[in-house]
């Protein structure tokens, strides 16, 4: 079972709809066996008293526009021990990966990602907290996880891997 952890700086917007658009893709699939999904945060501004936020509500509405539900999602923060539970770390910026390497320690085998290098264009999956653009982000975090799958699948045909 391939094991994949979605991160974004607050695990309310991006990362979930990353995990849950993720999740979709391999339900629509019937892969979903396959792969354990999850999400997560680099910051604790999310959770209090030690119970996480909920996903944003606009990014839940964009979600379930295109008929993704994330009920029950509540936003937790990444932890050191993450970076041996999963064989992905995916990110969406590269604040989020600075943060990621700092609470992991590093990436002394490669595990961490930035979402968008799984696409033709690279870069980074704007935060809709600031920009209002869930529709964009929607579509960024589609394209990407369509990259990551592609990816993924091609890797387990060939001896070469991602990780």
């Amino acid at each position: 079972m391939k094991r994949i952890l979605f991160v974004c700086h607050g695990n309310i917007c991006r990362s979930p709809m990353a995990e849950f658009i993720f999740k979709n893709m391999l339900a629509e699939r019937g892969l979903e066996k396959e792969f354990y999904i999850a999400s997560c945060a680099t910051s604790t501004e999310e959770i209090w008293n030690g119970v996480g936020n909920p996903v944003y509500p606009p990014a839940r509405a964009e979600l379930a526009r295109h008929g993704i539900s994330c009920e029950g999602k509540r936003a937790v923060q990444l932890q050191k021990s993450d970076y041996e539970k999963y064989d992905l770390l995916i990110g969406m910026d590269n604040a989020n990966l600075r943060n990621m390497h700092r609470i992991l320690g590093g990436d002394p085998e490669g595990k961490i990602h930035r979402l968008m290098d799984f696409t033709s264009r690279g870069g980074e999956v704007a935060d809709p907290w600031y920009s209002d653009r869930f529709d964009v982000a929607f579509c960024d975090i589609s394209e990407g996880c369509s990259g990551l799958l592609q990816a993924l699948l091609q890797t387990e045909n060939t001896s070469d891997s991602i990780v």
